[in-house]
């Protein structure tokens, strides 16, 4: 929301007010707070105090490397909840807090970052700084802090009766020459947000729009800080776009509250940033595997879901999950938890019949927490009060995607043990794991919920956090901690806790593919580990090509689901069922036999990801080199983990262009090396694409024979050593995620610490094995 019209006039509508003097500082007796009187004019007599509206800003020292501004209007005013759930893991102790007070400033230092307030000459300046003077990294200035009304009153007497006023507070930190924002969430538009206003407000609006299905309030900045915004409201941000050398960050309201958190790594601000949010739920070895499913088309009755999945097997292709979308349940009886007796006559033998054929080891269902009011469990529902009311008492409802639905509130504690309940008998069934559909389509007017202390625009965001966490501590309480597993689509700050989450829906098309990837690299960057995509594209009918490039990068994903709308995902219905070697279904094949041989790294990667903050995949590549401007504005290529990177290719030709920062690397396919930094164009069949392997990696793959996602990680092994040198290391772990072994070179170039390696494994140096890959397609 723009507050001015230009530089030089208030925009339309609008009455801003800005502090424009620190007239006095109150330092916390415990010497980690400080608190600002800023009023609207420079005061220079008394006179000047009255009739003159003031700001307080708090700034705080929580924690060390992290500092908290809080602005607010009217102290007065209520807060209401929810708020964000920080600190899940417990505060850690702020030890190296102290203000230090001179004759022109006074500065609170907190750990590696600092803020300084000039207390001369009646300038606004607060700056941000890395507290060994290194580096300032951004500051409020001149009419950077402030208020605003709409509509402007005329006088302030009209401010009696605020409900004929939006009143809205707002900051706006500087923006350095070259400075890059990205995150925010899963944002499907340009990787650097410097441009864009964007509105957090959860909406589904698919992949190609400046809506999201998961607005976070988070941002990383290229200078080395992030800003975490703490609040589930609507959030308004103009970055560079009112001031092109300002980030406004802007909400209804009468206060404001961010952090900003000092790296200087990127790294580093996320592992600060999970401390406030949350660190990323483990997930099992089993989830990395591949998933298949189908939306609208499918009848998944007994002979329609074998026949999908023997075709898979007979094309060598392992299918660790299967999962049954909408329609198994009864048209208008979503969301009832009651699969349709016509196809499934008997679920739970159906669904055991199914697991010990072999073909799939799990099973995931489709849920979503609405109720069609042709459910009998509407009624039931309804009058348990599990429903989200209008403020007349009504429940609330609309024919939005089901007839006459109703909301579960999960702000009532008995809704929450309701909900849980069904899932339990889903578990009873056979059911394994669990999408969470939907979640963002939540009323925020003429709404009241159970809890009505609640805000009802705070909860449009905050909905997500409850409904993931009901459904995620129901997985864990039935299968285990760290087995847990749902497929989400809404999310908001915090959820990385409860995984996975995937990209919502995309459409059959080149275009989607490269939306997609900048929505998992700006996800990744507010601290999510795991991230997934409908493979093929969700709208539309994908033409053999985009299946097989899409198949490409799917399977580089964390995780990896073939899913579709109205057409199907199995290979052999995109191209008539080619056998060539270039044919859907060897390209499947390929690629999900690649990903199992990765396992190794692939689990371990995941390990630290989630004991760091960190995305496994898609990483930004800024993240790995933030000291390389270039790799703040790849939004083409990604990291997967911290030795390989990936640049999936949109061209039907095979045509790609990708950049390789500085080092030696590897193509995995080849063993041939390239040297960056630098661009550089390939052409390649759909078998491969730009996969290279980071100087000083080992890299443990699994057995050239071995398609299946869980196995024994240290058994029967390739050790690759990619241009190592002594004191290069890898941790391996087993099949629960605990650490077997580290692997370490040592000064003579080879390995020491093997002796948790079983079976007959072996090393290659300088690469891989790639006698029975014959990978010759390549082009450079």
């Amino acid at each position: 929301m723009k507050f001015r019209d230009g530089m030089w006039l208030v925009a339309e509508g609008k009455r801003p007010e800005y502090a424009e003097d620190v007239y006095s500082i109150t330092q916390h007796p415990a010497g980690n707070a400080l608190s600002l009187l800023c009023p609207t004019k420079k005061i220079l007599e008394r006179f000047d105090s009255l009739n003159l509206p003031t700001l307080t800003i708090d700034i705080r020292a929580p924690f060390d490397g992290v500092i908290s501004v809080e602005t607010t209007h009217w102290l007065g005013a209520l807060n209401p909840a929810p708020h964000f759930d920080l600190y899940p893991a417990g505060k850690p102790e702020t030890s190296d807090a102290e203000i230090i007070q001179t004759d022109s400033a006074v500065t609170l230092k907190s750990g590696s970052i600092s803020a300084t307030v000039k207390t001369s000459d009646h300038d606004f300046d607060i700056r941000f700084h890395a507290t060994d003077g290194s580096k300032e990294l951004t500051s409020l200035l001149n009419r950077s802090v402030g208020f605003t009304y709409s509509p402007g009153p005329g006088n302030m007497m009209q401010t009696g009766d605020m409900s004929k006023f939006q009143h809205y507070v707002f900051t706006q930190t500087t923006l350095s020459v070259g400075e890059s924002v990205h995150g925010l969430g899963e944002r499907f538009g340009a990787f650097n947000k410097v441009g864009q206003a964007i509105t957090l407000w959860n909406a589904d609006g698919g992949t190609s729009s400046d809506q999201a299905y998961k607005n976070v309030p988070f941002w990383m900045s290229s200078r080395g800080y992030g800003i975490f915004i703490d609040t589930p409201d609507k959030v308004e941000l103009e970055v560079g776009s009112e001031r092109c050398c300002r980030v406004q960050t802007s909400i209804e309201g009468q206060r404001l509250k961010w952090y900003i958190i000092h790296g200087p790594t990127p790294k580093e601000v996320l592992q600060k940033y999970s401390i406030l949010t949350g660190k990323p739920g483990k997930v099992p070895s089993w989830s990395h595997g591949l998933w298949l499913s189908t939306s609208f088309t499918t009848n998944y009755d007994e002979k329609t879901v074998n026949s999908f999945l023997e075709g898979m097997k007979a094309r060598d292709i392992p299918v660790e999950v299967f999962h049954f979308d909408c329609f198994w349940l009864r048209a208008f009886h979503w969301c009832d938890f009651v699969f349709d007796s016509e196809m499934f006559p008997d679920p739970k033998a159906q669904i055991e019949r199914l697991k010990a054929s072999g073909l799939v080891k799990k099973v995931c269902v489709w849920i979503n927490p609405y109720l069609s009011q042709a459910c009998p469990v509407f009624k039931l529902a309804a009058s348990k009060g599990y429903l989200l009311k209008r403020t007349n008492g009504d429940i609330f409802q609309w024919d939005m995607w089901q007839t006459g639905m109703g909301i579960v509130d999960f702000t009532n504690p008995e809704a929450c043990e309701w909900f849980v309940s069904c899932l339990q008998s889903l578990f009873d069934k056979g059911v394994d794991a669990i999408k969470t559909d939907f979640g963002e389509r939540i009323p925020s007017i003429d709404v009241e919920w159970f809890d009505s202390s609640l805000s009802p625009r705070k909860m449009h965001n905050y909905y997500a956090f409850l409904y993931n966490r009901v459904v995620y501590e129901a997985l864990q309480d039935r299968f285990g901690e760290n087995e847990a597993v749902l497929f989400a689509r809404a999310a908001t700050a915090g959820t990385q806790r409860f995984p996975l989450q995937w990209g919502g829906d995309c459409e059959s098309t080149p275009e989607a593919i490269a939306e997609s990837v900048r929505g998992g690299l700006s996800l990744g960057l507010c601290g999510y580990s795991f991230w997934s995509v409908d493979i093929g594209g969700f709208e539309g009918y994908p033409p053999p090509w985009i299946y097989k490039r899409w198949v490409a990068f799917g399977l580089l994903c964390s995780h990896s689901r073939l899913h579709g709308s109205n057409s199907f995902r199995v290979p052999w219905t995109v191209d008539n069922d080619d056998k060539t070697d270039q044919g859907c279904s060897k390209i499947l094949a390929k690629w999900t036999a690649l990903k199992a041989r990765l396992m190794p790294y692939i689990f371990a990667q995941a390990q630290k990801a989630v004991e760091e903050g960190l995305p496994l995949s898609l990483r930004a590549m800024c993240l790995e080199f933030p000291d390389d401007p270039t790799s703040w504005f790849l939004d083409r290529q990604f990291m997967f983990g911290d030795s390989l990177l990936v640049a999936p290719i949109f061209e039907e030709s095979g045509d790609v262009e990708f950049y390789l920062p500085k080092g030696r690397w590897t193509n995995f396919f080849t063993n041939k090396t390239k040297d960056g930094p630098g661009w550089f164009k390939e052409k390649h069949n759909f078998d491969t694409l730009p996969l290279y392997v980071r100087e000083n990696t080992i890299l443990v793959l699994g057995k050239w024979h071995e398609t299946r996602t869980v196995y024994d990680y240290s058994k029967g092994v390739e050790v690759c050593l990619y241009q190592t040198s002594s004191g290069a290391k890898t941790t391996l772990v087993d099949a629960e995620g605990e650490e077997i072994g580290v692997l370490k070179v040592g000064a003579d170039g080879h390995l020491v610490d093997q002796e948790f390696l079983d079976g007959a494994w072996h090393v290659t140096k300088n690469g891989r094995s790639t006698i029975k890959t014959g990978s010759k397609a390549i082009e450079g």
